[in-house]
């Protein structure tokens, strides 16, 4: 049953491959930036007439920008690895990159909390976080708070000079990515910036902080999937997705990178506030269900 919702909302494998493939490359671009992978992907269906792919799709899809996270990044990636286990073995705990990659870990604590606590919630089908006037709210805050941030950041730290709070601060920010609409891109470079990091850095900070939640909210629901016994066809619908949505995925940040060096994170702003007005107003007139 390839839309059966024990549990676990797998509408996406009705879609097929080329709906599925098309929304993998909404995914890349979005899961990056900061405007809500989450949304989107309730939104663009809605738009188009598509079924809602749910939120395991959603969730599943974010191993497709774990690749391109970690090849893009791969030099901090790989250096903070190999750091912390020559660390370990040298019995140096206070080695930067083994102090960072622990905060990394401890950052993660409450997102997977959270992300238990709400289960329940977030994957059922049809779950109200998903309701179009939901959404439209979220980005209608997170437009707000980037603004705010923008405004008010020094832009002149580096993730070299963060710290233990500058992590756990960035962390928590995490969790409103549970919200549909929120973002987890969008809520982390926020609470980056608001610490007064330099824009960019204030991405690789996000990017480098997000790794072990993005490898952990789609291993899980690789894991979730495997238990409702998805079919061959489902996985290897999900397969297309996944593939597509990484090298997109990889384009995406390259792309933010530059715009957050030469311009700012203004049209990330106007971006979302338009985006909420627009969903509101669908809602509102009865276009978009």
């Amino acid at each position: 049953m390839a839309d059966a919702c024990n549990g676990v909302d797998t509408g996406f494998v009705a879609l097929g491959y080329a709906k599925v493939a098309l929304l993998g490359v909404v995914q890349g671009i979005t899961e990056l930036m900061p405007i809500s992978s989450s949304a989107h992907m309730r939104i663009v269906p809605a738009v188009l007439g598509w079924q809602d792919p749910g939120a395991a799709f959603s969730a599943a899809m974010q191993l497709a920008a774990l690749f391109a996270v970690v090849s893009y990044f791969w030099s901090d990636v790989a250096g903070l690895a190999g750091g912390s286990l020559s660390a370990v073995a040298r019995g140096r705990f206070n080695d930067p990159k083994f102090r960072l990659s622990l905060w990394i870990v401890l950052a993660t604590v409450p997102l997977v909390a959270a992300g238990v606590a709400l289960a329940p919630i977030l994957n059922a089908c049809h779950s109200p976080l998903r309701s179009i006037p939901a959404i439209g709210v979220a980005c209608l805050v997170m437009a707000a708070l980037l603004a705010l941030a923008e405004v008010g950041a020094r832009h002149s730290r580096t993730v070299a000079k963060a710290g233990l709070i500058d992590a756990l601060l960035v962390g928590l920010a995490q969790v409103g990515s549970l919200i549909p609409g929120v973002s987890r891109s969008g809520s982390t470079l926020t609470a980056a910036l608001a610490l007064g990091f330099k824009r960019e850095e204030a991405a690789r900070f996000s990017f480098l902080l997000g790794i072990p939640a993005i490898a952990g909210a789609g291993l899980k629901e690789l894991w979730e999937l495997h238990k409702v016994h998805l079919s061959s066809h489902g996985w290897s619908v999900l397969g297309v997705g996944i593939a597509v949505g990484a090298v997109s995925a990889f384009v995406t940040i390259w792309a933010l990178m530059r715009i957050l060096e030469r311009v700012s994170a203004w049209p990330f702003v106007a971006y979302r506030a338009l985006l909420g007005v627009a969903l509101l107003a669908g809602a509102a007139s009865g276009w978009l269900h």
